[in-house]
């Protein structure tokens, strides 16, 4: 079965330097029927003004995965870290017993427009650390690239939680198939573009949560960027 959900009906917060949309419950926006999905806490998606950003603030027991669209995002932390994501970057930090940090647009003239991603953590207490790698146009495109794993296979990221996040980009005529195993389940979020997820058309923004084993076919319309999350 599969349930839609689409951008529209998200959750949305408009502060003038920050224009956030919130698939889940998230800050004010409330919605009991989308608290999440399995271990997936937050997607939200965010446009930051140039030279904006969050300020130092603090986390705990929970894997935050960032994945920029347009633009730059500067992130320091509390253990050491001080590093520019840019698109095509994923990074991870594992908040675990306490971390502050802060993301700030390193542009003053352009918008930074990113999807940020909290995935529970399989326990509480996990040793603060950070990761980020670079996954490319071409290792993305017309199939799905594992780009975060729990053991870090195929050369992404680490999280701790039996999930894994594939990232893909579809044009007209390319396609993928995904198994997904039984007792799985799955949740795709349309980043850009449009794509036909098992015969619905969804553009970006849109999301769809898959609960039977089975194949989940993906079929690029204008060039599609989506995330497939494959979850406990």
């Amino acid at each position: 079965m599969m349930t839609l959900r689409r951008a529209s009906e998200r959750g949305h917060a408009e502060h003038g330097w920050l224009d956030s949309f919130h698939t889940f419950s998230f800050a004010d926006y409330h919605d009991e029927r989308f608290m999440g999905f399995r271990a997936l806490r937050v997607i939200n998606e965010d446009r930051v003004a140039p030279g904006r950003g969050f300020g130092t603030h603090g986390h705990q027991d929970m894997e935050i995965v960032s994945y920029v669209l347009e633009g730059a995002l500067e992130h320091k932390d509390s253990i050491g870290t001080g590093s520019v994501i840019r698109p095509g970057d994923v990074q991870r930090m594992t908040a675990g017993t306490g971390v502050r940090h802060s993301e700030q647009n390193a542009s003053r003239d352009e918008l930074v427009h990113f999807l940020q991603i909290w995935i529970v953590p399989d326990k509480s207490g996990h040793a603060p650390s950070y990761e980020q790698k670079t996954f490319s146009v071409e290792d993305k495109k017309g199939r799905l690239r594992l780009v975060a794993s729990r053991d870090g296979r195929d050369g992404s990221v680490t999280i701790h939680q039996d999930a894994a996040l594939y990232a893909g980009i579809f044009g007209e005529g390319e396609r993928a198939t995904f198994t997904l195993g039984a007792g799985r389940r799955a949740w795709l979020h349309v980043a850009r573009g449009t794509v036909q997820v098992n015969g619905e058309l969804l553009r970006a923004g849109d999301a769809a949560a898959i609960d039977e084993a089975g194949a989940i076919e993906i079929a690029g319309q204008d060039t599609g960027e989506v995330l497939l999350f494959d979850l406990a």
